[in-house]
């Protein structure tokens, strides 16, 4: 039995400071659950606790799904993965000259960049925001999207850019090719036969024997009861389910495809899923991140391959990972936004794998951030000033009974007793360092040095 008393401890300690509801994770191998439990409420005005069982959107995680059905159907010969878009659409989508085709929105490299549709259904949704766009079915964002080649930056295949509309839109290839409904076709083709029992989609959460209330939490840390995003979000992020089930969705692809018996995918096309495609935007620790069809590839995770999918809805929130060399994987599911839950998940798989998770370069950032700041004062208390969290970076706040500035820092290394920063002042970029010996803490900005001597009101 592998110890996870660390993950319950970070997991309970953001929980506490994003004030997110409940949160539901499980670790599973090849074999089953290794380690289940849930935190906090899935109902908090009703005092009901969240619990294993409970069901919660999975957001983005469904494009995996959706990449599975599009397999299926080029396994029985119905479509190719190089047919054009339009082939199955009435859309004519040519981007630079060049046909937009099945693939290019399976690995987010059509060319054109996030239309926010879903974002600003959404936010409409659970009045985060007043932009409305008329999408309640895959009809209507087709039609929302003519004229989107005018919009795009680069040739298709070229570049990633993370199109929540293409993978609408394959839903609705999904439905010409088969003459079924996407949602039909994903339950009786994926859903039943890998016996995700709770699997549903979001306008059907709330007939589950257990779902999470959906919460929105503020930037002032209020946590308000909302509404599911039901309607146009289908193949890009509709489906919802328990963390048990989503640890069994992530078993298929320990056992290349197979469980207990349901076959969905034939081992050769799931490697497909799981090749990297299209290097991805994000530069850092874990080499270099790409896209495959409907997954995340992360290749030097503590020298493993990590593959998985985030997901969000905004009042629901997910992440799946998994080893497929070690034979390991997590899925957590939460009912808000706050917390990094691929973070979390990470930190988890470390674990899984007797890794030292406080070795994480995500982890080491983060305790740094937390280290420095406080309330720092210059020599004998001529000027005082306070260092911030500001998402992942720092803020140094200069405040007086007149004026308050805010000086926004940005992390260059925090590997070394010398944690270094850099500002723009005047044009120009400024280094900030802060020193760390023991417990003194020592600020240079500028022409200023200042001490630490307290924390943060």
């Amino acid at each position: 039995m592998r110890e996870f008393k660390k993950l319950e401890e970070l997991i309970f300690t953001a929980m506490a400071k994003a004030k997110l509801p409940g949160l539901s994770v499980a670790v599973t191998d090849a074999d089953g659950v290794v380690w289940t439990r849930g935190f906090g409420f899935r109902d908090v005005e009703a005092g009901l606790p969240a619990t294993p069982d409970t069901v919660y959107g999975i957001g983005s995680i469904t494009k995996s799904f959706t990449a599975i059905a599009l397999l299926q159907l080029r396994e029985e010969g119905a479509l190719s993965l190089d047919d054009p878009v339009e082939k199955h659409l009435s859309l004519k989508l040519t981007v630079r000259g060049e046909p937009v085709r099945i693939w290019h929105f399976l690995t987010h490299s059509s060319g054109i960049p996030a239309l926010a549709y879903a974002e600003a259904f959404i936010r409409a949704t659970t009045g985060a925001a007043t932009a409305w766009i008329p999408t309640a079915t895959a009809d209507d964002i087709v039609t929302f999207m003519a004229g989107a080649e005018e919009w795009a930056l680069e040739t298709p295949g070229a570049r990633w850019f993370y199109l929540n509309e293409g993978y609408a839109l394959l839903g609705k290839v999904i439905e010409e090719v088969s003459g079924r409904a996407y949602r039909e076709y994903v339950r009786e083709r994926i859903l039943v036969p890998l016996g995700l029992a709770s699997a549903c989609f979001l306008e059907e959460i709330e007939e589950s024997p257990e779902p999470a209330v959906p919460y929105v939490i503020t930037a002032e840390g209020e946590r308000r009861r909302s509404r599911v995003p039901a309607g146009p979000i289908a193949a890009d992020g509709g489906l919802a389910m328990s963390v048990l089930d989503l640890a069994r969705y992530v078993r298929m692809f320990l056992r290349r495809g197979e469980i207990e018996g349901g076959q969905v995918l034939s081992p050769g096309s799931l490697a497909e899923m799981e090749r990297p495609r299209v290097p991805v935007p994000y530069r850092g620790p874990f080499g270099t991140e790409a896209y495959g069809y409907g997954l995340w590839i992360i290749p030097d995770f503590l020298g493993r391959r990590v593959i998985g999918h985030g997901g969000s809805v905004l009042v629901y929130t997910a992440y799946m990972a998994y080893l497929p060399e070690e034979g390991i994987g997590i899925a957590l599911l939460a009912n808000g936004s706050g917390p990094r839950m691929a973070q979390l998940g990470l930190y988890g798989l470390a674990l899984a794998v007797s890794a030292d998770p406080e070795e994480l370069p995500f982890v080491v950032h983060q305790r740094a951030l937390e280290e420095l700041a406080g309330v720092y004062e210059a020599y004998r208390g001529t000027m005082r000033v306070e260092v911030r969290p500001l998402g992942e970076m720092l803020g140094i706040v200069l405040r007086d009974r007149y004026t308050e500035q805010l000086i926004p820092l940005v992390p260059e290394d925090l590997s070394g007793a010398v944690k270094r920063f850099t500002t723009v002042q005047n044009g120009r970029n400024l280094p900030v360092e802060f020193t760390v010996k023991g417990n003194e803490v020592t600020l240079i900005y500028e022409r200023y040095c200042f001490r630490k001597v307290g924390a943060l009101p």
